[in-house]
């Protein structure tokens, strides 16, 4: 569950591909496009760009599809108006990355603005206040709390975070069965969602490492509202 500072260069290493990777497939994706078609991008990009294979198999997920968190990249085409939902990550020196970002085809309505709004407010508050001694239990309720403020309460329906490292989940999670206490060099996600069944779903993770006095987030990429 600790990790050394070897563990964590590689996973820098690791999610420096995985933020390039985001950054090639917001120039590349557009309307009419498959989930497929995004995802065999998404993950050709990371191989030719250093990374040994992938973290695990990529998430692309379109409109209603989004409120699936673990939704299958198929035929679905993008369309105008709505949201898509990218999970996905890299392997290098035998260590994972872990991210997941929602994009907007067009401007969104204020029901999915709202909703980015949300999901950005607790991933914030959560990275704010990570640090050890803190639980994962706590750190999962004041996700759900900052949800539930912005009137989205009981709409994420899964634990907030998870470990990473050789394997894609790890302990220590953020998770209400987890109260024992964070410690430096734990290596955790961030990844509050909502999921409104037959219309849309989005998630924000980011993962870094839990230090003596904070949280050092790994992922550069932006947490603005990206707009395709």
């Amino acid at each position: 569950q600790v990790k050394d500072e070897s563990e964590i260069t590689a996973m820098r290493k690791a999610q420096s591909i995985t933020d390039a990777a985001f950054a090639n497939i917001i120039a590349f994706m557009k309307p009419g496009m498959t989930e497929r078609e995004v995802q065999i991008e998404l993950e050709d990009f990371m191989v030719r760009h250093g990374a040994e294979g992938l973290a695990f198999p990529s998430i692309v997920a379109c409109g209603a599809n989004g409120a699936s968190p673990h939704s299958v990249p198929g035929a679905t085409k993008l369309e105008a108006g709505q949201c898509v939902v990218m999970d996905f990550g890299a392997r290098a020196q035998g260590y994972c990355s872990d991210m997941t970002r929602t994009v907007f085809l067009g401007e969104p309505s204020e029901r999915l603005r709202s909703g980015y709004a949300a999901i950005r407010d607790a991933n914030e508050q959560v990275e704010a206040v990570l640090r050890p001694g803190m639980t994962g239990k706590e750190a999962h309720e004041l996700a759900e709390h900052v949800l539930a403020e912005h009137g989205f309460a009981g709409k994420m329906g899964h634990s907030l975070g998870h470990g990473v490292g050789i394997d894609i989940h790890e302990e220590p999670v953020l998770a209400p069965r987890n109260e024992r206490p964070l410690a430096a060099g734990n290596v955790v996600t961030v990844e509050p969602g909502i999921y409104l069944p037959g219309k849309f779903g989005m998630r924000l993770e980011d993962f870094g490492v839990v230090t003596d006095d904070g949280f050092d987030v790994f992922t550069n990429s932006t947490h603005d509202l990206v707009v395709i």
